[in-house]
C-alpha cells in the first residue's frame, strides 16, 4: 500500500510539472481563466492533451471542469505575481536614495522641499523617485526631462493630484487649479479666459489697476519718513485689484478670504499624513487639519454665498428696470465696474441659460471664484515683493530701473498701459525677479496611465513635481545664477510663455497658468509706479545683505518676512 501511495504521488508530482511546462508553453499569451479553460475543454474532448503531454490518466482522477477552472486561475495568479516582481527595464523606476519602512523619504524632506530636491539632484540626477509615506513621488529637475513630460507626453501628465485641503476648500476639486483633466475643467477654464484672464479683458481693467495703486501710492505718501510694512501694502493693493475684477467691487470680507487662501495654500502642499497615507480611513477622519479646512470652508461659503446672492438681487433688480427694452442689451448689463458683467454675472448667466454642456452648480462658481481669487492675489503681490526685495539689495538695478521710469513718466501723475510698454528694463527686472523667486517652485502634475520617461517607468498615479525653482538656478542654463542680473533677458528671446524649459514661472502645456497676462500686468503698474514716486532704504541698522531670502512653505513662495522699509517721496 505505502508503495503504491509512493508510486501514486511520484506520478502525480511529474504530472504537475508537465502541467506547468503545459501552462508556460501553451497559455502565456491567454489573458482570462475563461480562454484557458475553454481551450483545455476542447483539447481534453478531442484527446489532444493527454497525447502531447501524457497527463490523461492522473486528470481522469478529478473533475476535469474543477480542475481546469483552478489550474488557470493559478496559472494567471503566478504569472502576474512573477510580471510585478521581475525587474525589466519598462519597469525600472528612475533612481533615488535609500527608503525606510512606512514613511519611505519623508525624513529627507524639510518644509521646503524644492530646496531639498535640488541637493537630492546633485546625486541622485534630474529624474528621482521618492516615497512619500504610500504616494510615489516623480522629482524633474532638468528642462530636458521637463519638455518630456509637460510637452511630449503632456496628455498623460494633465493631471493633478489632490490634497485633502484642496478637495475642501476648493470644492470637491471642481476649480480650475486641481480638477481633472477633463470637458468640465476645459469648459470652466474657457469661461474665466474669455471673460476675465484674456488679453482684451486684462486692458478693460486698466482703470481698476489705476484706481489702487495710486491709492497704494498715497497711503506710503501718508506714512513717509518712518518704517512701513510693503508688503502688507502690496497684498491689501493687488487683493482690491482682484476682487474688483472678478467680483465687480472690493469685497468687505476681503481681508478674511485672503487670510482663508493664504492657510489654504500653505496646507495644499500635501505633507499632511491624511494625504501621505490615503488608504488610512483613520488619519483623514481624526485628522485635526480636517476640522480647522471644514472651519475655514464655512467661512468661505458664507462670504461667497453673500457675494452670489448680491449678485443675483442686483441682476433682479435690473431685469425690472429693462422690463420692455431690448434683450440682448439689457441681457449684458452687470454689475461690473462699468456697469457691464463681472464674473460672476457671466456664471449665473451661463447656469440659468443652459447653454453649457456641463451643468455647473453654485459650489462649482464658488470653487472657480476661489482659485481666481487666490491665484490673482497670492502670486502678483508676491512677485512685486520679491522685484522691490532684490532691488533694495542691488543698489545699481534700482539705480539704473528708476531712471528709466523717470525718464519716460517725466512728471507725469497717470501712468497708462502704453507708457508701461517703452519700460523695456522694468520687464528685465520683472523676468528676473521670477527667475530667481517663481510664484510655484514646484509644478505639480499627476500620471494617468503607466509611461516611461527618459528610459525609467513611471506608473500611473504618481505625484510628478517639476522643480521650476532649480531649473531658474541651474548655472548649466545660468551664468552666475545666484546674482540678480536683468541684463541676462537685454538679448535673450527667453519669455514667459512655456516654451523655454529652463524658465518655466506659469508653467508649460495644458495646465500652464490662464493668468499669466493678469498676473504681469499686476506686477508692472505697482512697480513702476513705486520706483517713480519713491526713493527707498531699510531702516536704521538693518544690513541689506542680511535681509532673509527664504520662502514660506505651501504651494506658492512667498518671502518668509515681510518686507519694512521707509519711502521717501520725491
Amino acid at each position: 500500500m505505502a508503495t503504491g501511495h509512493v508510486s501514486g504521488g511520484l506520478h502525480i508530482y511529474s504530472s504537475l510539472w508537465r502541467v506547468d511546462q503545459f501552462c508556460y508553453k501553451e497559455f502565456r499569451y491567454y489573458n482570462t481563466a475563461k480562454e484557458i479553460h475553454d481551450m483545455l475543454q476542447k483539447w481534453y474532448a478531442t484527446g489532444d492533451l493527454a497525447s502531447r503531454y501524457h497527463i490523461g490518466s492522473n486528470l481522469h482522477c478529478i473533475c476535469f471542469t474543477t480542475f481546469a477552472l483552478f489550474l488557470s486561475l493559478v496559472f494567471l495568479f503566478i504569472t502576474k505575481w512573477k510580471k510585478s516582481q521581475t525587474p525589466s527595464k519598462l519597469r525600472k523606476l528612475p533612481p533615488g536614495p535609500k527608503k525606510l519602512p512606512i514613511i519611505g523619504h519623508l525624513h529627507l524632506l524639510s518644509l521646503l522641499p524644492h530646496r531639498d530636491f535640488k541637493e537630492l539632484a546633485k546625486k541622485y540626477g534630474p529624474l528621482m523617485h521618492l516615497k512619500l509615506g504610500e504616494k510615489s513621488a516623480i522629482v524633474i529637475s532638468s528642462p530636458e526631462i521637463a519638455k518630456e513630460v509637460l510637452r511630449t507626453q503632456d496628455p498623460t501628465f494633465a493631471a493633478r493630484s489632490g490634497t485633502m485641503s484642496t478637495e475642501i476648500l476648493w470644492y470637491n476639486h471642481t476649480d480650475m487649479a486641481f480638477s481633472p483633466y477633463n470637458d468640465y475643467w476645459r469648459q470652466m477654464r474657457k469661461i474665466c479666459v474669455l471673460e476675465l484672464l484674456s488679453s482684451k479683458q486684462v486692458k478693460s481693467f486698466a482703470s481698476i489697476r489705476s484706481d489702487e495703486v495710486l491709492k497704494l501710492i498715497k497711503s506710503i505718501k501718508s506714512t513717509a519718513g518712518t518704517p512701513i510694512n510693503l508688503t502688507e501694502k502690496i497684498f491689501s493693493s493687488t487683493s482690491s485689484i482682484t476682487a474688483r475684477a472678478a467680483f465687480g467691487k472690493i469685497c468687505k470680507d476681503k481681508d478674511t478670504l485672503v487670510k482663508l487662501f493664504q492657510q489654504g495654500l500653505s496646507l495644499a502642499a500635501g505633507f499632511e499624513l491624511a494625504d501621505l497615507f490615503p488608504s488610512s480611513k483613520i488619519l483623514r477622519l481624526f485628522s485635526s487639519s480636517r476640522v480647522k479646512l471644514w472651519a475655514m470652508r464655512h467661512k468661505l461659503d458664507a462670504i461667497l454665498d453673500e457675494i452670489i446672492d448680491e449678485h443675483k438681487e442686483n441682476l433682479a433688480r435690473m431685469s425690472k428696470d429693462d422690463k420692455g427694452s431690448d434683450q440682448e442689451e439689457s441681457k449684458r448689463r452687470g454689475n461690473g465696474e462699468s456697469g457691464n458683467e463681472d464674473l460672476v454675472d457671466v456664471f449665473l448667466r451661463v447656469k440659468e441659460s443652459g447653454e453649457l454642456e456641463i451643468p455647473i452648480d453654485y459650489d462649482n462658481i464658488k470653487a472657480v471664484l476661489s482659485d481666481v481669487f487666490s491665484a490673482g492675489t497670492d502670486t502678483s503681490s508676491s512677485t512685486t515683493d520679491w522685484a522691490m526685495v532684490e532691488l533694495i539689495r542691488n543698489p545699481r538695478v534700482i539705480a539704473k530701473a528708476q531712471a528709466e521710469v523717470r525718464e519716460i513718466f517725466k512728471g507725469r501723475e497717470i501712468i497708462d498701459d502704453t507708457d508701461l510698454q517703452k519700460l523695456k528694463y522694468l520687464k528685465m527686472v520683472i523676468k528676473e525677479t521670477l527667475r530667481m523667486h517663481t510664484s510655484v517652485p514646484l509644478l505639480p502634475r499627476a500620471s494617468t496611465k503607466d509611461c516611461e520617461v527618459n528610459g525609467y517607468f513611471i506608473p500611473a498615479n504618481a505625484t510628478v513635481l517639476v522643480n521650476a525653482w532649480e531649473m531658474g538656478r541651474d548655472p548649466k542654463y545660468w551664468t552666475n545664477p545666484e546674482n540678480f542680473e536683468p541684463e541676462r533677458f537685454e538679448n535673450n528671446d527667453v519669455d514667459f510663455i512655456g516654451n523655454n524649459f529652463e524658465y518655466l514661472p506659469f508653467g508649460s502645456g495644458r495646465r500652464m497658468c490662464p493668468g499669466m497676462t493678469f498676473g504681469i500686468a499686476g506686477v508692472e503698474l505697482p512697480l513702476a509706479q513705486l520706483l517713480y514716486n519713491f526713493n527707498w532704504k531699510l531702516p536704521e541698522g538693518i544690513n541689506p545683505d542680511n535681509l532673509n531670502m527664504t520662502e514660506n512653505s505651501g504651494v506658492t513662495a512667498s518671502r518668509k518676512q515681510d518686507l519694512y522699509v521707509i519711502a521717501t517721496p520725491l
